[in-house]
């Protein structure tokens, strides 16, 4: 049987990128794709856009959330497939074989999560890259040196979320690391990389969108390296550090 792959997609107040989102998820070469979008009660006309969607989306829900975190709970908890991954709402796959190369790198049923590279592109004009995150195969000792897989990238089983959890919710901005680092940390689990940019990810998210979102973010990317064992504020400093060599 052919492996269906979930693709959760949270989106609020992004008429002006949703749309590049969605035509990326639906050209995908891969057919067995389970979409399901969940807004938050946007007011800017990306419920219209949505709704013109309507037959190519999997499951629609539009109504207020306790932000991204919890929006994309909601979409795991309504989501079927055998596979998750997400799209973001200002995200876009490299190409349209991308899912297909996903799938074909779970034929190997120990494979318990895929990742690949990622571009940052800036947001007016994605076709120009400004940042390059290529992510490298994957060793534990990495994770105290504060390494870790282009969320975006990211697809897992839904055994991993089902054994080790979904997000947690008291993280505001730093979630996907906190999970990250328990599926890898404590589940251990195993991953396949695949050595191509897979997600363009437009600059300008809600982790870096001010000082002071920068200063929580690394407060709370220090809680989750403390809280799932992986090490202290030398690995933030070093994960931090890792990225000037993304921008050259």
């Amino acid at each position: 049987m052919k492996p269906v792959i979930s693709i959760v997609t949270a989106v609020f107040n992004r008429a002006d990128t949703i749309e590049q989102a969605l035509h990326s998820v639906h050209t995908q070469t891969w057919r067995y794709i389970e979409h399901v979008v969940i807004d938050g009660g946007s007011t800017d006309g990306t419920v219209q856009i949505l709704n013109g969607w309507r037959e190519m989306i999997s499951v629609l829900i539009s109504e207020p959330d306790d932000g991204i975190y919890d929006a994309l709970n909601k979409g795991f908890s309504r989501s079927t497939g055998d596979i998750i991954g997400l799209m973001h709402s200002d995200d876009f796959y490299a190409n349209e074989q991308v899912l297909e190369r996903v799938a074909k790198a779970f034929a190997d049923p120990t494979v318990d999560a895929v990742y690949g590279d990622l571009d940052y592109v800036v947001k007016d004009e994605p076709s120009r890259i400004i940042r390059k995150w290529r992510s490298g195969i994957y060793k534990r000792s990495k994770l105290a040196w504060g390494w870790m897989p282009p969320h975006p990238t990211l697809y897992l089983r839904r055994r991993v979320i089902d054994e080790w959890g979904v997000f947690d919710t008291h993280f505001r901005i730093a979630a996907d690391y906190d999970a990250i680092l328990r599926y890898l940390a404590l589940g251990k689990i195993r991953l396949a990389y695949i050595p191509e940019v897979l997600v363009k990810m437009r600059v300008g998210g809600e982790s870096n969108r001010s000082l002071s979102r920068i200063l929580l973010k690394s407060r709370e990317d220090l809680y989750a390296l403390k809280k799932n064992g992986v090490g202290g504020i030398g690995a933030l400093v070093w994960k931090n550090l890792s990225k000037i060599r993304q921008f050259f």
